[in-house]
């Protein structure tokens, strides 16, 4: 009993050992919002970078991918067994995406990805991260009218159709008053100004069209035979044939220049579909938003985000081919919606397109052959342990022998990941030398009370008081040292986490300078996680150093000799 006493006595009246306790507090406090931080900020980045990856990726050794891919998802399905969730394919290819923004071409280069909407959400949580709620369902490119989440003084807001419409009729307004004044610099009048003379209007004879041109619009394009004046002749390659040909009839270009030729009377009209962007889109793209989007702070210091381009916009692509050599390929795309992960290195690379359009485009698709895809992506089922299948798949089929090569996510991103655990690894290490530093303060503390009682000591081994006795006192000591600063540095650090975000506003406001800037990070606040199992370890350590530096001032007073103890008394 009496050891508990003499302890708890040291500890309320000895001043000297406050210090010890703030150290221990400050150490644990300090290892608690650091782990909670970074383990927020890792656990986010493992999110994200899972989010748009499968678990398992089968990737092609080269640009142009591997065809009987079919084939090679029916032997996966076989040797992962149950294991398998869901599996799909996709196309991935460096491309330069082209914005229009107030009349100039602003680039920016992504990785383009063929994916099959229907499968592609099914192996990542890629439908998770889109802005519109109907594509978080079921994955579209279909432009939608409105709806895309957003503050409702972001211009995304307003988004869709409507903005494609508008911007369709300003463009169409802008033009036609751009014809206007060509006109009015041409003649010194506008076209809508009439002029009155007896003089007869000249009628200039018509121009004879290219049978060969590209038709773009929907329109009544005269179809000339070609040859006109050699009626033996083959046609050329390239002329319409006459099942295309429609409204069989003479023209008014025909009965006005009767007997012109020979094949007047056979002249038709082709009828094409017109682009009108009022009611029409091109494919589907859905970009990363740090693509279309910049952000930063405002005159006021409010984070915003300024779009350069918006579902409803057209972009351009242009990407290299499958052929050998490569050619370049381009095309128009429309912006259906945005996928924003929060991880800028996603957000600002990839753009995503149907998969049968980007083989289309890039001569993928072989008659003969059969398709060809970059990778093949697996998702296995909760539970499954992913390193075993991926050893199993990589014996079953080896890269030397197949076209691909096998690796999970955690393997692509292996450097990031192994940086990021580095990082902690290393902060702990550091901070836990605090709680080192403070253990020395206790043994120095310790040492001394040992030499201030030293006739205290005697007197308690002349009434009989055992070695371990006394040591047990020193060692309790440590072990109270250890319990109060550890316990108030949890609770400290407890609070400190959970109101992070206000105590970094406060100190914004007090330093002027920001803490957490989220135009870097892309995150509205602080991201923390509390593990009770990291909580308990740093308690136990900071106690277990308490302890430990209490021994050897123990072993000293236990050691004491009571006549040599109180000999100068």
């Amino acid at each position: 009993m009496y050891k508990l006493v003499l302890c708890l006595r040291y500890l309320r009246t000895r001043y000297i050992a406050l210090a010890s306790i703030i150290s221990v507090m400050l150490g644990v406090a300090t290892m608690i919002v650091v782990n909670s931080v970074m383990s927020g900020f890792s656990h986010e980045m493992h999110t994200r970078l899972h989010g748009i990856m499968s678990d398992i990726v089968m990737e092609s050794h080269g640009m142009n991918g591997f065809r009987h891919w079919e084939e090679h998802i029916k032997n996966v399905k076989e040797v992962i067994g149950d294991d398998i969730e869901s599996i799909t394919a996709t196309v991935h290819v460096p491309a330069m995406l082209s914005i229009n923004v107030r009349g100039q071409w602003l680039p920016r280069h992504v990785t383009l990805v063929g994916i099959d909407p229907d499968t592609y959400a099914k192996v990542s949580d890629f439908s998770k991260y889109l802005k519109h709620p109907e594509n978080r369902s079921a994955v579209s490119f279909d432009l939608k009218e409105n709806g895309y989440e957003a503050p409702t003084e972001s211009p995304l807001f307003s988004a869709g159709w409507n903005h494609r419409r508008e911007k369709a009729a300003y463009e169409k307004e802008l033009r036609a008053q751009m014809k206007r004044f060509q006109v009015f610099e041409e003649t010194g009048r506008y076209p809508n100004e009439i002029i009155i003379s007896n003089q007869p209007t000249p009628v200039a004879p018509p121009q004879q069209p290219n049978p060969l041109r590209t038709v773009n619009h929907e329109e009544e394009v005269p179809i000339i035979p070609p040859h006109a004046n050699d009626a033996d002749a083959p046609p050329l390659p390239g002329a319409v044939p006459a099942e295309l040909l429609i409204n069989q009839e003479e023209s008014p270009y025909d009965v006005a220049n009767k007997g012109a030729d020979r094949f007047s009377a056979a002249r038709g009209t082709l009828k094409t579909k017109i682009y009108d962007p009022m009611h029409d889109q091109a494919t589907g793209i859905i970009l990363g938003i740090a693509i279309g989007s910049v952000r930063q702070r405002n005159a006021e210091g409010i984070v915003k985000d300024y779009f350069m381009v918006l579902p409803g916009d057209d972009v351009k692509l242009s990407f290299p081919t499958s052929s050998s050599p490569p050619q370049i390929a381009s095309d128009t795309f429309t912006v259906v919606d945005f996928y924003e992960s929060k991880m800028s290195e996603y957000d600002g690379a990839f753009a995503f397109i149907p998969l049968d359009r980007l083989q289309q485009l890039r001569g993928m698709i072989d008659p003969t052959e059969g398709t060809a895809v970059s990778t093949i992506q697996i998702k296995l089922k909760e539970g499954a342990d992913l390193q075993a299948v991926v050893n199993k798949m990589r014996a079953t089929f080896p890269p030397e022998v197949f076209p691909y090569r096998i690796q999970s996510w955690k393997d692509l991103q292996g450097p990031l990941l192994a940086a990021v655990e580095m990082e902690k690894t290393i902060l702990n290490i550091l901070l836990f030398l605090i709680i080192g530093v403070a253990g020395f303060g206790i043994l120095a503390t310790f040492y001394m009370i040992v030499v201030e009682k030293t006739k205290d000591i005697g007197i308690l081994k002349s009434l009989g008081a055992s070695g371990s006795g006394v040591m047990s006192i020193f060692l309790w000591y440590g072990f109270s040292l250890g319990i109060v600063g550890s316990g108030v540095g949890m609770i400290m650090g407890l609070l400190f986490v959970v109101n992070i975000n206000r105590i970094a506003g406060v100190i914004e406001w007090i330093t002027g300078k920001e803490v957490f800037d989220p135009t870097i990070y892309y995150f509205r606040e602080i991201p923390t996680i509390i593990s009770p199992v990291s909580i308990a370890w740093i308690v136990a350590g900071a106690m277990f150093i308490a302890v430990l530096a209490s021994v050897l001032p123990a072993l000293r007073a236990a050691r004491l000799h009571p006549v040599e103890a109180l000999r100068y008394e």
